[in-house]
């Protein structure tokens, strides 16, 4: 039997129950992040293409969207420990084949497997702290799982630099063999187990439909760039992920317990924030597959310091947050979630003009420091704005759902950008990258304005006005998914200008 009772935070196995969810979340993070930094160096080895390299990037960020929702699904039925160690372990595993892959192609088929199992063990983790903890203990755990796992944040592009520059890129897979040996040991004595009352249910054909239809867009994108627009690979996969996904949304509607309620985006302040962080994420997804590449391939830095480059990003978001959802709060979410995207688009400007004499100090520092500042302001009103648009019954499942938006959109900025940018197949070429770096850069900066122009139009001023009425409570869920004292809150956004996202809530 599942044992229930709550854990204290000051004890031993409080301990425990932390560094395993910490560690485990980390994992699925952290590589995100590296892959970035070590493209051109896989290029290299590998003999990559620009296609190859995008879907080393999506291959992973495809199944991890995909199957996201459905790995929290999943804990809640058959036990949220035991799905955890599960992902944990395929991502090992997936993990070690990456380490091993023998050529380009390979890398792609196990990073393609190695997202199913962060899909899995990424909403185990915070919910492994919500059904362990109670009352007091529960909010301080989750305090400290986000500064851990924002401090993992900042160290993993130092991290994963150094690694591919002295060792092998190679090693940026094989480093998660002992952590997450670490982490099923601490699980397996350590972390209770626990599941929903009921078991909740699981919405099958929603996963695959949805997963489906992002697979044949982003492979329908990804082959633009050689094919062209009237290519049959483009034509068939782009007209194939249309119908997919308008089946996706006609399969939510009818579904008894859908991953995605469509119903919830009949309130416009939800509607707005989930758009508004579509495209915010796409510019951040875009920022960091560009200028980490750019600062190697055109201006010819290393891998550790191209890593390191957007360090006080994550640095004002770290420190910046608390006192930026605090004032947030105060002036309601609309000025924040405007001005954010605003400041964080004139940062991106100035990165337009990083070259091949590109200096940190005057050609980096300046964009980087203004886009960590816009997106301080911006990501704790976002993140509230999120649950609160939403019935409380439903603010776990809002959360995810906000989650899931994020991550397609930087699947599909990998997928559209490097094509809208013009770089073709020259993604390791610097004749090419420079101007194509340039383009990207503005482009993303006009996604980061609508994301703006998004809130100012629809976000209410006042947080109570965020709150939806009785009558906007959607019809398409089922009374028994409300969530119980047990029940997992779902990853909210994480912030990472180089992958999926550091944050002050997820890892």
């Amino acid at each position: 039997m599942p044992d229930e009772r709550p854990v204290p935070y000051r004890s031993a196995r409080g301990r425990w129950v932390l560094t395993a969810t910490v560690l485990g979340s980390a994992l699925a993070f952290v590589d995100a992040t590296v892959v970035i930094v070590a493209l051109p160096h896989l290029a290299a080895d590998l003999g990559a293409g620009t296609a190859q390299l995008q879907w080393t990037v999506n291959g992973y960020g495809l199944t991890l969207a995909a199957f996201l929702l459905l790995g929290g699904s999943l804990g809640d039925r058959w036990g949220r420990r035991r799905v955890f160690l599960v992902g944990v372990v395929w991502f090992a595993v997936a993990s070690l084949a990456c380490a091993l892959a023998p050529s380009a192609e390979a890398l792609v088929a196990a990073r393609v497997v190695q997202g199913v199992g962060g899909a899995l063990l990424t909403p185990g983790s915070l919910a492994i702290l919500q059904s362990t903890f109670a009352g007091e203990d529960r909010a301080r755990a989750i305090g400290a799982w986000s500064g851990l796992g924002a401090i993992a944040g900042a160290l993993a592009p130092f991290l994963g630099g150094w690694i591919v520059d002295s060792v092998s890129w190679r090693w940026i897979f094989a480093i998660n063999l002992p952590l997450a040996a670490l982490v099923v040991v601490a699980a397996l004595r350590h972390v209770p187990e626990t599941r929903q009352p009921g078991g909740g249910r699981l919405d099958v054909a929603g996963t695959v439909v949805g997963a489906g239809g992002l697979a044949a867009v982003t492979w329908g994108f990804t082959r633009w760039a050689d094919e062209g627009a009237a290519g049959p690979d483009v034509v068939v996969a782009l007209a194939l992920g249309a119908a997919t996904l308008v089946a996706f949304v006609l399969v939510e509607r009818r579904a008894t317990a859908p991953l995605v309620p469509v119903g919830l985006f009949r309130w416009r302040p939800f509607a707005a924030t989930n758009a508004s962080t579509f495209v915010v994420y796409a510019a951040l997804s875009g920022l960091g597959l560009f200028l980490t590449t750019t600062l190697q391939v055109v201006a010819g830095w290393s891998a550790l310091a191209a890593g390191i480059a957007s360090l006080p990003m994550t640095l004002l978001l770290l420190l910046g947050s608390p006192t930026a959802g605090a004032l947030g709060a105060r002036l309601g979410p609309r000025l924040p979630m405007t001005v954010g995207p605003v400041v964080a688009a004139g940062g991106l400007v100035l990165l337009a003009g990083v070259g091949a004499d590109a200096d940190y100090l005057t050609d980096v520092l300046p964009g980087v420091v203004l886009v960590g500042l816009g997106l301080t302001t911006l990501v704790a009103p976002l993140t509230t704005t999120a649950l609160a648009a939403a019935p409380d019954a439903l603010a776990g499942t809002a959360s995810g759902v906000n989650n899931a938006v994020a991550r397609v959109a930087g699947l599909l900025a990998v997928a559209v950008l490097p094509l809208v940018a013009g770089v073709g197949s020259g993604l390791t070429n610097p004749t090419v990258l420079a101007p194509a770096h340039r383009t990207a850069m503005l482009v993303c900066a006009a996604l980061m304005l609508a994301g703006a122009a998004l809130a100012a139009g629809g976000i209410p001023g006042t947080t109570a006005a965020v709150r939806p009425p009785p009558d906007h409570a959607p019809t398409d869920i089922p009374t028994d998914q409300a969530p119980t004292d047990h029940a997992p809150a779902a990853c909210t956004t994480d912030v990472h200008p180089s992958a999926s996202r550091p944050s002050t809530t997820n890892p």
